[in-house]
């Protein structure tokens, strides 16, 4: 299981997302370019001294991710149909975040494998990227079996 973040704008949220991989024991893959310095003291901040822990690689744009990915990618996106809860996860999958500002482009939701969304109350447009990622993957490890074990 991987977590997949397109160029992300907003350092905080990238820092809380690799605390939250380095505690679960998920790899992070960072699709450049941030909208932040990757040295940016917010993603510090966030990620406090867990980000060292996490596993991370970069990638230094959508084509070069692409080229090296493996397994199934799963887009997390507003725009899709099928609610997260309703999917059967892989171990395999990678689970993507588009851009905090912009989502995810054209080009990405068409080579996604599978789109799902969070359902929200009426009139709610979208969770917080790091939110949203939590929620999700708490799922797919529950389904996979892969949270670590005490």
């Amino acid at each position: 299981m991987r977590i997949a973040l397109l160029e992300p704008d907003i350092a905080g949220n990238l820092g809380t997302i690799l605390r939250l991989s380095a505690c679960l024991g998920v790899a992070v893959d960072v699709i450049e370019p941030c909208g932040f310095p990757f040295s940016d003291r917010k993603l510090k901040r966030a990620g406090m001294d867990y980000a060292a822990q996490a596993e991370v690689q970069r990638h230094a744009d959508w084509e070069a991710f692409s080229r090296l990915r493996r397994g199934r990618l799963v887009l997390l996106t507003t725009r899709a149909s099928t609610p997260y809860h309703q999917v059967t996860y892989r171990p395999d999958d990678i689970l993507l975040l588009g851009k905090e500002s912009a989502g995810a482009p054209d080009h990405v939701h068409e080579a996604a494998d599978l789109r799902v969304r969070i359902p929200l109350q009426p009139g709610f447009r979208s969770l917080n990227v790091a939110v949203a990622a939590g929620i999700v993957l708490g799922e797919a490890l529950r389904q996979t079996k892969g949270f670590p074990s005490d």
